[in-house]
């Protein structure tokens, strides 16, 4: 089912030029009307390839933001989020990639139920080769993409907490759970690519940030 709502899809990109293609590619593949689309990719400073790799891409669809200093993954969400102009919101991690039926299927979920404040997807884990590892329950697994929001509610709540350079995810989820709700899709439609380089590998700092949610 197609909807009138506009959808932005934030991918932060730092240093990801080995998998910012097959992400890209995801995206222009849904099958939701690409009026309705908008890819919001801010570059964190990388310092490889990952700006060549983006610009390859030729799509009205996408807009590249370049951060002029490596300003961190939370702050470079919140840049993406504000030069949104969406009424729906997702994050996609530039390593991963989704099903072609992601957008639609997570939109569709808030078009017609306007209760909903926000839909997460099942996901699965991939190696590096893109081999299937393990399905994963986003409601008993959580993680911070595969999530759409209504942009309204993360403009309310102030969107990310830049302090969090790691577990922001969690601080989000925290922040935005006291208000509002998520509600599971059962359905696996986000990749989620297991690799050496993955942030959350950092287990001492997750540890340590991870922490300092339960003050929030």
């Amino acid at each position: 089912m197609q909807n009138k709502f506009k959808i932005s899809v934030v991918i932060p990109v730092y240093n990801a030029e080995k998998y910012i293609g097959r992400c890209i590619r995801s995206l222009l593949k849904q099958t939701i009307d690409k009026k309705l689309l908008e890819i919001i990719v801010v570059n964190d400073k990388s310092s490889d390839n990952s700006l060549t790799e983006i610009k390859k891409y030729k799509s009205k669809n996408i807009k590249i933001f370049n951060n002029k200093n490596n300003l961190g993954l939370p702050k470079s969400l919140n840049i993406g989020i504000k030069k949104s102009t969406g009424t729906l919101i997702v994050r996609v991690d530039a390593d991963d990639w989704i099903h072609s039926d992601f957008l639609n299927i997570m939109s569709t979920f808030l078009f017609i139920d306007e209760k909903l404040d926000a839909v997460a997807c099942d996901y699965t884990l991939a190696d590096s080769r893109e081999i299937t590892l393990e399905k994963k329950d986003c409601s008993k697994y959580p993680i911070g993409c595969g999530i759409m929001f209504r942009i309204q509610h993360l403009l309310e709540m102030g969107l990310y907490d830049e302090k969090f350079k790691y577990a922001e995810e969690e601080a989000l989820r925290k922040k935005f759970l006291k208000k509002y709700s998520i509600t599971r899709i059962p359905l696996s439609l986000y990749k989620y690519r297991q690799h050496k380089k993955n942030r959350t590998k950092n287990k001492s700092m997750v540890k340590k940030y991870s922490k300092k949610t339960k003050n929030l």
